[in-house]
């Protein structure tokens, strides 16, 4: 694939993942997992950017990458800084897109969950990501028979339950919600041939 038909596709992760965070995750205090769902915890509770929280989580799984693919690096590094920048940059509209667009915390949930699988599953599609546990888990689908869809489930729910300690029991069951539409979206994106 052309280099720049990959850096469209990073963008429009970015962009998807983005949205998904802020317009739909943010308002209800609602968790992803992964390392997204960890600098989510650390916005929540300390009010550090988002963004930047991504980048600080990140970087012990680019170390992994950078030792074993510095291809896949190189791709998930342009896709962690691009959806970093982009989660900052669309922070603001926030409040315009609510003023607008009126759902329950559920729907946000599903909607914002399907938006960052979908984001994420298509870089992963084209051998890129975000880093964090999604970089992992296209790491450990090498040594195990998994659909890396299932693998972020699995990573994800671990974190969303570790968050569970810290949110509202409400808040916890839309997390699944919003992990569990995350996952569909990554693997109907990720289906091997």
């Amino acid at each position: 694939m052309r280099s720049w038909s990959k850096y469209a596709i990073i963008l429009l992760g970015s962009l998807l993942i983005a949205a998904g965070t802020n317009f739909f995750l943010v308002p209800y205090k609602v968790l992803d997992g992964g390392i997204i769902g960890i600098a989510l915890i650390i916005n929540y509770l300390y009010g550090i950017n988002i963004g930047i929280a991504i980048v600080v989580c990140s970087l012990p799984v680019f170390l992994l990458a950078w030792l074993k693919n510095r291809d896949v690096f190189l791709n998930s590094l342009i896709g962690l800084l691009c959806s970093s920048l982009l989660i900052e940059l669309v922070a603001p509209f926030q409040y315009h897109f609510l003023y607008y667009i009126e759902l329950g915390p559920i729907s946000s949930a599903i909607i914002g969950g399907f938006l960052m699988g979908l984001g994420l599953g298509l870089m992963l599609h084209f051998e890129a990501s975000t880093g964090g546990t999604d970089l992992l888990a296209h790491f450990i689908t090498r040594y195990v028979p998994l659909n890396v869809g299932v693998i972020i489930f699995v990573t994800d729910a671990i974190i969303i339950g570790a968050g569970g300690l810290l949110i509202s029991k409400e808040t916890f069951v839309h997390s699944l919600f919003t992990i569990a539409s995350g996952a569909v979206a990554t693997g109907l994106c990720t289906l091997q041939d």
